[in-house]
């Protein structure tokens, strides 16, 4: 299940892409079928191990195409192990709304990003999560949980803070919030529930058949429902021409 459209965030064979904060890695193995040079970041040592395992798998069964690269690493995504500008794209799916210092993942994600290179930032839209969070405690309150819910144009200005400029956004996965509710109000860990189960099949059945009634439904729902609102920005070659100039000045 993608949440960023690859219409709109163009991989191109040979693209340096970082997955940040990958966890089970849905993004990465897209990038790396495109051709990409994938890097999948995380600072949960067993998702990276799987996802690690999952690319190695999709490399012997002849999944990516020649020239293509992916390699799934432990990190902190508040202290990159990368030098500046060392990718073409960053995506950072569902990750924002886990972290205290938000500004600094942003940062951090900007500055290991070349100038002209684009940068995707997903995170769950404020109206369905606010249903969720008011549904129950137990959604947010937990270890590495949401610690808090982003309006669009909130999430925006992080964007722009951090030296990037947005040129779209949209909604997705309407068909999983109502999913995220019946959880929410039958306990997000009881799988038993009747309701959640049967919901939970359709989703699977969606996901493996892509059936045309579900994704025209999703499509007109998106904009009202989805659960997840995602933004688009690119890196200007700004601050790149304006360091040089002051070099340049300093040796004039």
């Amino acid at each position: 299940m993608l949440t960023v459209d690859f219409t709109r965030f163009p991989i191109a064979p040979g693209d340096r892409v970082l997955d940040l904060g990958c966890g089970a890695g849905r993004h990465a193995f897209e990038c790396y079928r495109r051709g990409a040079r994938v890097v999948a970041l995380d600072r949960a040592g067993d998702e990276v191990r799987q996802v690690a395992g999952w690319l190695a798998a999709m490399g012997e069964a002849g999944e990516a195409p020649a020239g293509a690269a992916a390699v799934a690493v432990e990190g902190d995504a508040l202290a990159l192990p990368f030098p500046d500008d060392s990718f073409d794209a960053v995506i950072v799916s569902e990750v924002m709304e886990h972290v205290p210092d938000d500004k600094g993942l942003l940062a951090e994600a900007a500055r290991v990003l070349r100038p002209g290179g684009r940068i995707a930032v997903t995170v769950p839209r404020y109206g369905p999560e606010r249903v969720c969070w008011a549904l129950s405690d137990a959604y947010h309150e937990v270890e590495g949980g949401h610690i808090r819910i982003y309006r669009a144009d909130q999430l925006l200005a992080r964007v722009r803070e951090a030296g990037l400029r947005p040129y779209g956004t949209h909604h997705a996965h309407a068909l999983h919030s109502p999913y995220w509710w019946l959880k929410c109000a039958m306990g997000v860990d009881n799988e038993r529930a009747l309701p959640v189960r049967a919901y939970h099949k359709l989703l699977v059945w969606d996901l493996m058949k892509k059936p045309a009634a579900t994704r025209v439904a999703e499509r007109l729902l998106d904009p009202v429902l989805g659960k997840s609102f995602v933004a688009y920005a690119t890196k200007p070659h700004t601050a790149r021409r304006g360091a040089a100039r002051g070099a340049a000045r300093a040796d004039s």
